[in-house]
Formats: structure tokens, sequence, C-alpha cells
């Protein structure tokens, strides 16, 4: 999932590395070739077999939409009863919709066009410029005030950034790739085990049904490869493997609270020694009645959530930890409702995303036998280096959106 959010490298000394990398990456860096977007050719494929896809995350429905429009037979294996992956929302907590994945645009907004292969910059979506001013930093046990003047110098290095307003990135994903290809998705197909050996590729599923194709993308997530999940015959190369390991991919969760009132800034940005720990106002720009409070744990602070007995001893130990910063206004303003969405410890997931400031091995994004191929985090070869004008961020949605495009013109070759 990239990152979900991108909120501490608001004053962290990460955000400062990633700050000078985009920089360096507009002088020096020269953009790989890159795959138009789906829809903006018309080219006749000579390939006339037919490919299973792994997962309906964002990558695995891209992929779809891309055969779909070049016509190639396929079909989608989804692990669990419903699309998305990482993206998804919900609209019952709030007065506002809440992405309880993948929630930033990493980008310009222009790039939601760029995606759907349409013209112009104001996309069809209204979006939020998300430059919040009232930030605090907690180091140690101390909260401190940013100043204004340095919010200002960090949003002039960094990076432009979005959300959407009234929809979610589950909402772009559902319209613009998920409907066009919901048909071939096969729900409740866990695949465990991928056999490559033979001239086509024989997958099979927890429930034992075997798949036999031509070719495979594969979309999972790191976690998912880390774990095992999927038996490879034969086994995956001992250089893919190393690749998988190398990537950071960390466990982590999200926490939602609703309060009668107001009583947090922006953006509170915590010091942590991995991963990041952020609360954020979710309802920033949304012209919301409702006050949401958000919580991104990722790293040594999620592991130290996760050895409290549950999600309501979590929040207890959140709750705790404001009213700390804010004199026990966070007790006395909370109205016991959250949303606890722990990506981490997710079956299917096993982490929430890969580290932006690393660019994939070849070694992990090479094809197995030219049998099987990989997009998503597991494909991306972007750190942040500028495409057509963008700064593709590893991890993010566009990043997943692109690599199964890239995948779809590799397997065609």
């Amino acid at each position: 999932m990239k990152k979900h959010i991108k909120i501490t490298s608001l004053v962290s000394l990460v955000s400062i590395i990633l700050a000078m990398l985009v920089m360096s990456c507009k002088k020096d860096e020269t953009p790989p070739p890159m795959p138009l977007p789906a829809g903006s050719e018309n080219t006749e494929t000579e390939f006339q077999g037919n490919v299973i896809i792994v997962g309906a995350g964002a990558a695995g429905l891209a992929a779809a939409k891309k055969l779909e429009e070049e016509g190639v037979s396929y079909q989608i294996l989804e692990a669990t009863d419903k699309l998305g992956g990482r993206i998804q929302k919900d609209e019952t907590f709030a007065d506002f919709p809440i992405d309880l994945g993948a929630e930033w645009i990493h980008e310009d907004k222009s790039i939601l066009n760029y995606l759907i292969n349409q013209p112009g910059n104001e996309p069809y979506v209204e979006t939020i410029l998300y430059q919040p001013m009232n930030v605090k930093e907690v180091v140690g046990n101390n909260i401190s005030q940013i100043s204004n003047q340095d919010m200002v110098d960090y949003y002039a290095d960094y990076i432009t950034e979005y959300k959407f307003k009234s929809t979610t990135w589950y909402d772009f994903i559902n319209e613009n790739f998920a409907q066009q290809v919901e048909q071939n998705i096969i729900y409740n197909s866990k695949v465990t085990i991928i056999d490559y050996t033979g001239n086509q590729v024989v997958l099979t599923t927890e429930n034992g049904i075997e798949y036999q194709v031509d070719k495979v993308i594969l979309t999972v997530s790191l976690g998912v490869l880390r774990s095992n999940a999927i038996t490879f015959i034969p086994s995956l190369p001992a250089k893919k493997i190393a690749a998988i390991e190398d990537v950071e991919y960390l466990s982590g969760f999200k926490l939602f609270m609703k309060f009668s009132n107001q009583f947090y800034p922006d953006v509170i940005t915590c010091e942590t020694s991995s991963g990041e720990k952020t609360f954020y106002d979710v309802a920033y720009g949304k012209e919301s009645q409702d006050h949401v409070l958000g919580l991104l744990s990722t790293g040594i602070s999620a592991e130290e959530y996760y050895l409290l007995a549950n999600s309501d001893s979590i929040v207890n130990a959140v709750i705790q930890e404001l009213d700390g910063y804010f004199n026990g206004l966070a007790s006395q303003n909370y109205l016991g409702s959250y949303i606890y969405e722990d990506w981490g410890q997710q079956t299917y997931t096993q982490g929430t995303w890969t580290s932006d400031f690393q660019a994939a091995s070849q070694d992990l994004i090479a094809p197995l036998d030219d049998k099987v191929y990989f997009a998503g985090e597991s494909y991306s070869t972007h750190g942040i280096i500028p495409i057509q004008g963008f700064y593709i961020i590893r991890g993010s949605v566009q990043s997943a959106i692109l690599s199964a495009y890239e995948a779809v013109d590799s397997l065609l070759e």
C-alpha cells in the first residue's frame, strides 16, 4: 500500500532526506521509459493466451482493465470477499467517507487524469490541497508547536499532495477500474500453489480448485510473499527471495476516534526510531461537522501498541497519551466511538506499505520464466523519480497502477 499517509514527514529527519531526494531527482534523474496509461493506445496484441491475475487491489484491477482493453482473456482470483485490497472506505462512522487504507494522493491532483488517460489538470472529482499549517511535534514526552514559517518552508521544498474532498481512493478505483472488470473476479479464492514448471502455469486455491493458464500477474503484498502463504513450484530463486526480504515493509494500523470538539491541531507528528506515528485531523478540508482524529502507527510504535490486550486497550492508551498532551481534553471530548483498521495483522496484507525511498531491484521485479509476472509493490521500480512530469512515490496507489500497466506491457511483448 504505499504509504497511506506521509504526515510524519512534515517535521522528521526522514522528510528532510525525502525533500532532498526529490530535489536531486529534479536535477539529476533521467526517468526510465513508462507505459502510457491504459486506453491510450489501440494497438492489437499478438498474445492469444489467457491470464490469471492474483489479487483485486489497485494493481490487479488496473492490470485487468488494460487486458480487457487489449482483448486478452483473463480472470482475477481474489482471496477475500471484496475488491480493493488496502483501498477500503467507511461511510457510516462520520458525515464524510473515511479512507481505511490508502488516503493521500502523493502527487499533484492531475495524476488522477493521467492514470485514466484523461486530458487536463483538473480531475473530475473534487480534491483538497493538503498543506496543514497547525502542526505540533512530540519529542519524548514534550509537545511543541512548529512555526508557520517552518511549515511554509517545508511545503516550498516538498512535493505537492492532495486528498479527496468528498470521495475516497476506493471510489476512484471502483469507478475507473473495478466496474469494468468485476465480472471476471472470482472471490474467496486464496491461491496457495503456483506451479510454473510446465508450458502453462497451474494455480491451486485453498479450496482445491485448479486453474491452468498461459500467464500469471501476481499482485499480492510483500507481506504475503514473505509469509510463504503461496508455494512456488519450482521455488522462488534465491535472489528474488533476498530482494523481497530487503524491502522495508512495516506492520501497522490506522485508528479513527470521534470527539465532540476539536481540541487537537491539524497534525501531531511523534518522534520514533522506526516507521511513523502521526495523529491527524481526518476531517481537514472536508467541511465536516464531525470531529475525527486519526492515528497512523507503523514500525516500533505499532509493535508497542500490539503488546496491549485488544483494540479497546489500544484506544484507552491513546486517549491517555492525548490527555497528557492536552490537559485531559481527550477524555472529556471522546465520544466512545472508534474504527481500528489493523493492516499489519490481517492475513491478506500482513503489513502497511513499502518504503518510498527504495526502488525495487531487478531481482525483485523479474518474471518467473516469462510466465509469472509481478505488479504492485513487489514490482514497482520507482523510488522517487520524475515520470511524465510527476514524482511517483513507490508504494503509492498511482505507483501500483502504473506498475500494472508495465507488467501487462511486459507480458504482451
